[in-house]
C-alpha cells in the first residue's frame, strides 16, 4: 500500500529545465571547438539552433520533452534523450509547476 504523501508527490506537476552549453556539446561530439550560433527558431515543441565552425554546419534541436538531435553537415551525431549521462554539457533542473520552487533530487 502506498502512503498518501508518496502518491501525492507522483501526481504533482513538475517542470524540467535543461541548460546546454551548445558549443561545448558540439566540441564533445565533433572534436572541434569554437562553434557559433548564427540562427535559432522556436516552436511550441522545440528550439532549434543553426551553428557553424568554419565551413561545417550543424543543427541542434532541443525538444521540450528532453529529446535532442544533432546533425553536422547532414550526418546525425546524436539522436536521443539529453541527460547529464549523455552529455556533460547538459544540466537538468526540476521545479514545481505550480509555484516554481526548485526540487532537489536525492
Amino acid at each position: 500500500m502506498m502512503n498518501t504523501a508518496a502518491q501525492t508527490a507522483w501526481e504533482t506537476p513538475v517542470v524540467c529545465r535543461v541548460e546546454v552549453d551548445l558549443s561545448g556539446w558540439l566540441e564533445q561530439l565533433t572534436g572541434n571547438s569554437d562553434w557559433e550560433v548564427y540562427d535559432e527558431s522556436e516552436d511550441e515543441n522545440y528550439m532549434s539552433f543553426a551553428m557553424r565552425h568554419g565551413r561545417q554546419q550543424a543543427e541542434v534541436t532541443l525538444y521540450h520533452n528532453g529529446y535532442a538531435t544533432v546533425d553536422v553537415d547532414g550526418e546525425s551525431l546524436f539522436d536521443g534523450s539529453l541527460t547529464t549521462r549523455t552529455s556533460h554539457c547538459a544540466h537538468l533542473s526540476y521545479y514545481h509547476a505550480e509555484n516554481g520552487e526548485l526540487i532537489t533530487l536525492n
